[in-house]
C-alpha cells in the first residue's frame, strides 16, 4: 500500500505540473504574455550571410538590451496573480538568467563545436535537443517522404544554411575547451554521414536544389572536420565552468535549489543505494539462470512485443498512471530494432535481454504524446523551454520510473529484472556525479558481454557519457 501511495502522490504532482493553467484576463498577465512574444522574438539571433548570427560582435549588442527586458518583467504587478500565472513569471526570468548565463559563461558558439551541428535525424526524447543548439536545426524526422513541393522547397532552404554556418564557426570557435572540441568533432564526421544517409531516404523526391545543397553542405562538413581536428593539438583547457558557477546556473535557470556540492552528496548517496541494492538483488537471484538474449530479429519482435504488452498491462491493472489511447502508439513507435550480436552497444546489449527496464525509462514518450496532443493552456509552456529548462522534471521523472516501476512490480513476470534496474539505478548516479571516478563501468561491461550479468541491464553508462558530452553546464 505504501509503495501504490507514493506512486499516487508522485504520478498526481508530476499530472498538476503538466495540468493546463486556468485562462486568466488580467491586464498585468496579458502584459506577462506580450513581453514573452517580444522576449522570444529578441533571442532568435539575426541573419549573416544565410545563416544565424554568432559572433561576438551581434552577442555584446544583444546582451546589452538584456536588462531592458529584465527590467520590463520586473514592473508588471503580479499581486493578484495565481499560482500558474506566477510560475509562467518565474519561467521567462529563468530564460532570460539562461540568456545571460550562455552569453557571460558558458559560450557554446565559442567552446563547443557541437553546436554548429545542424542535421539530426531522429526526434530527441525530451522536448527539445540535450545541450546547446543552435537556432536552424533540420530535423529529417519531420518530413514526409517522399518529399512533396512544400517539403522539397523547406529542405532546400534548410540544407543551404550549413555551409554558411560552418564558415562562421571557424570566426567564432575560439575557445579552448578540450574535451567540447574532441566530442564535437565526432558530431560533424556524424553530420557528414547523415547527409549521405539522407540523400538516399530523400531518393527521387529530391530537386535540383537539394541535390547541390546536400553536395555543399557535404564539402563544408568534411572541411569543417578537418579544420577541428587540425586545431584541436592546440586545445588544452577544461570544459566545466567551476563549482560557483554550475551553482548558479542551477539556482537561477534551472530553479534547482541546491549547490554543486549537495548534488555531489545526495548522487554519491543514491550511487551507494543503487550499489547496495544491486548486491542484494544479486543474492537474492544467484541461483536462477542468466537471461538469453534474442538473436534472432525474428525473436527480436516477440520480445519487444512482449515487453509493450508488459508494460501497458502493470501501468493498467497496478492503476499506477491513467491509460491514455496515445500512450502505446507511442511506446510502440521506439520498440527498437535488432542488432546483431557483435555490433551492440551498451543500450543495446540490454535490450535484447529484457527491453521493459529501458521501456520504463521511455516515460518520456509518453509525455511528448501529452505536449503534442493536449497543447498547454499557456503559450508560455506550450513550447520547449528554452536551455533546457525542462531537464530536471524530463529526466529526473524518466530515470525516477525505471526503479518505481521495477519496485511496483512491473518486472516480477520476468527474471531478475530487478537486477536490471538496479544496475541501471547505479549507472545513471554514477554518470551524473562529474567530479568523480565511475565505479568500474568497463567491469559491467565485460560482465554484460560475457553473459554474467543478465542484461535486462540499460546502458547508463553509455547514456551519460553521451549526455556528459553535450551537457549543457558542467562543473569540471
Amino acid at each position: 500500500m505504501r509503495i501504490r501511495f507514493t506512486l499516487a502522490l508522485l504520478f498526481g504532482l508530476s499530472l498538476a505540473m503538466q495540468a493546463p493553467a486556468k485562462s486568466v484576463k488580467s491586464s498585468s498577465y496579458d502584459a506577462l504574455l506580450t513581453l514573452f512574444a517580444d522576449w522570444r522574438a529578441f533571442e532568435q539571433p539575426p541573419q549573416r550571410e544565410g545563416a544565424p548570427d554568432y559572433t561576438a560582435a551581434r552577442f555584446e549588442a544583444a546582451h546589452a538590451k538584456l536588462p531592458s527586458y529584465q527590467k520590463r518583467l520586473r514592473a508588471i504587478d503580479r499581486s493578484d496573480w495565481s499560482a500558474a500565472q506566477q510560475v509562467d513569471w518565474a519561467l521567462i526570468e529563468a530564460e532570460m538568467h539562461g540568456f545571460d548565463f550562455n552569453h557571460r559563461v558558458l559560450k557554446p558558439w565559442v567552446r563547443d563545436p557541437a553546436f554548429y551541428q545542424t542535421l539530426f535525424m531522429e526526434e530527441s526524447d525530451v522536448p527539445a535537443h540535450e545541450g546547446p543548439t543552435n537556432h536552424a536545426t533540420l530535423e529529417v524526422w519531420q518530413y514526409a517522404l517522399p518529399l512533396h513541393a512544400a517539403g522539397q522547397a523547406r529542405m532546400a532552404k534548410e540544407l543551404a544554411v550549413i555551409p554558411p554556418l560552418l564558415t562562421q564557426a571557424r570566426e567564432n570557435l575560439t575557445g579552448n575547451a578540450r574535451d567540447l572540441w574532441i566530442a564535437g568533432i565526432r558530431n560533424i564526421e556524424q553530420q557528414r554521414r547523415d547527409l549521405d544517409t539522407l540523400e538516399t531516404m530523400i531518393g527521387a523526391s529530391g530537386t535540383p536544389a537539394i541535390t547541390a545543397n546536400l553536395s555543399a553542405a557535404r564539402e563544408a562538413s568534411d572541411a569543417m572536420a578537418d579544420w577541428l581536428k587540425k586545431q584541436a593539438e592546440n586545445k588544452t583547457g577544461p570544459s566545466g565552468v567551476g563549482k560557483e558557477n554550475y551553482t548558479w546556473y542551477q539556482q537561477h535557470v534551472h530553479r534547482v535549489p541546491l549547490t554543486w556540492q549537495q548534488e555531489v552528496d545526495l548522487l554519491q548517496r543514491e550511487l551507494n543505494r543503487a550499489w547496495s541494492s544491486l548486491k542484494l538483488e544479486e543474492q537474492r537471484n544467484r541461483d536462477l539462470p542468466p537471461l538469453v538474449a534474442a538473436n534472432t530479429p525474428e525473436d527480436f519482435a516477440a520480445l519487444t512485443d512482449k515487453a509493450v504488452a508488459r508494460m501497458m498491462a502493470f501501468l493498467e491493472t497496478k492503476a499506477i498512471m491513467p491509460i491514455k489511447p496515445n500512450m502505446e502508439p507511442a511506446l510502440r513507435a521506439q520498440m527498437g530494432a535488432f542488432v546483431p550480436e557483435a555490433e551492440r552497444n551498451f543500450f543495446a546489449i540490454g535490450l535484447h535481454y529484457d527491453p521493459l527496464p529501458l521501456y520504463s525509462h521511455f516515460y518520456h514518450w509518453f509525455e511528448l504524446a501529452q505536449i503534442r496532443d493536449e497543447p498547454h493552456a499557456s503559450p508560455i509552456r506550450r513550447g520547449p523551454l528554452l536551455y533546457n529548462i525542462w531537464d530536471s522534471r524530463m529526466e529526473g521523472m524518466a530515470t525516477g520510473v525505471e526503479e518505481m516501476f521495477m519496485h511496483a512490480g512491473a518486472g516480477q513476470s520476468g527474471a531478475r529484472a530487478l537486477d536490471a534496474a538496479t544496475v541501471d539505478a547505479a549507472r545513471a548516479r554514477a554518470v551524473e556525479i562529474r567530479a568523480a571516478p565511475l565505479p568500474a563501468p568497463t567491469g559491467i561491461w565485460h560482465q554484460l558481454r560475457g553473459g554474467q550479468i543478465p542484461a535486462g541491464t540499460l546502458a547508463r553508462t553509455c547514456h551519460g557519457a553521451e549526455r556528459g558530452s553535450r551537457s549543457a553546464v558542467r562543473a569540471a
